[in-house]
């Protein structure tokens, strides 16, 4: 079995290239990062001295990797040692132009590759149960499968390349719109004086539950393993959702498109970023629509 190369190792890809080993997988990864490179190692996948070492005889490259910029330099750096045939696989979240650019790149290099961004965070990541939403062609598909089902429990097709992307800007726009939008009902309800656990109760078996409310809700201490319970711990931390939705925001303007709520929580992200909280969990939002209402109560009290 030739090896699978695995660069960027950090909150996400480490996990993955872990459960890679898990899988019965040779993996090669690289990292800039000294402390990332020593749990991989130590979670059994070989540490190259460069990406361009790691790629060497490996039949499958996979990056996980921060925005577009960074996996369009590594695979610039990469792509001379990657042997025709060989499948790239990006799973970083980046632009849709990006990933439409590195197919048309591997396809003149006679390479395959796959846009398959990820869905479920680090702990998705850790216990491999993330969901891939994946843009290529379906022979690059069927083949990818065996490798993304050591990572992940589902693995949907979404069409051409960059299709992965959109659907995962897409799907990251609605989470991000719906945190801010829960985190409003809890914050209303504790004005009208209805407890939060009973806000959980009734709407979590009602038209208003989502995801954001019933599997990752903002209020501390109503679900035991969520971040808001672990003081906002990421998770899935705030600066990243404020990439997604201004990916999704670019996108939108690009694309001739409308978005009133998405512009509106993005900005919303964008604040509590600016005010050094970019490094919490994204349901930390609730901690800057608490401070908002408290600040609005005093002034209201001072008038």
């Amino acid at each position: 079995m030739a090896g699978i190369a695995f660069i960027g190792l950090g909150n996400m890809g480490g996990p993955m290239s872990a459960n890679l080993v898990k899988a019965g997988f040779q993996v090669t990864g690289f990292d800039l990062n000294p402390e990332a490179v020593g749990m991989a190692r130590a979670a059994g996948v070989t540490i190259a001295e460069s990406a361009r070492a790691a790629v060497r005889g490996c039949d499958t490259v996979i990056t996980m990797l921060p925005t577009g910029r960074h996996v369009k330099a590594v695979f610039d750096d990469i792509v001379a040692d990657m042997a025709p045939g060989t499948l790239f696989i990006d799973s970083s979240t980046i632009d849709v132009e990006t990933a439409r650019e590195l197919e048309r790149l591997c396809i003149e290099r006679g390479l395959q590759c796959l846009d398959a961004p990820v869905s479920g965070g680090a702990v998705g990541a850790q216990a491999a149960t993330l969901t891939f939403m994946v843009g290529g062609s379906e022979e690059a598909f069927e083949r990818s499968k065996p490798i993304l089902a050591g990572m992940g429990k589902r693995q949907i097709h979404c069409g051409k390349a960059g299709s992965g992307q959109a659907a995962k800007i897409c799907n990251n726009m609605i989470t991000g719109i719906s945190m801010v939008a829960v985190s409003e009902a809890f914050l209303l309800a504790q004005k009208l004086e209805l407890s939060p656990q009973a806000l959980f109760d009734v709407v979590s078996t009602s038209s208003g539950n989502c995801w954001a409310l019933s599997t990752y809700c903002p209020w501390p201490g109503i679900l035991p393993a969520t971040p808001s319970t672990h003081n906002y711990k990421p998770g899935f931390a705030l600066d990243l959702m404020l990439k997604d939705m201004r990916l999704a925001q670019d996108a939108v303007t690009k694309n001739g498109s409308v978005s009133f709520v998405g512009a509106v929580a993005a900005q919303v992200y964008a604040l509590y970023s600016a005010m050094g909280h970019g490094n919490e969990d994204y349901s930390a939002v609730m901690k800057l629509l608490q401070g908002l209402a408290e600040e609005q109560a005093s002034g209201d009290a001072r008038s």
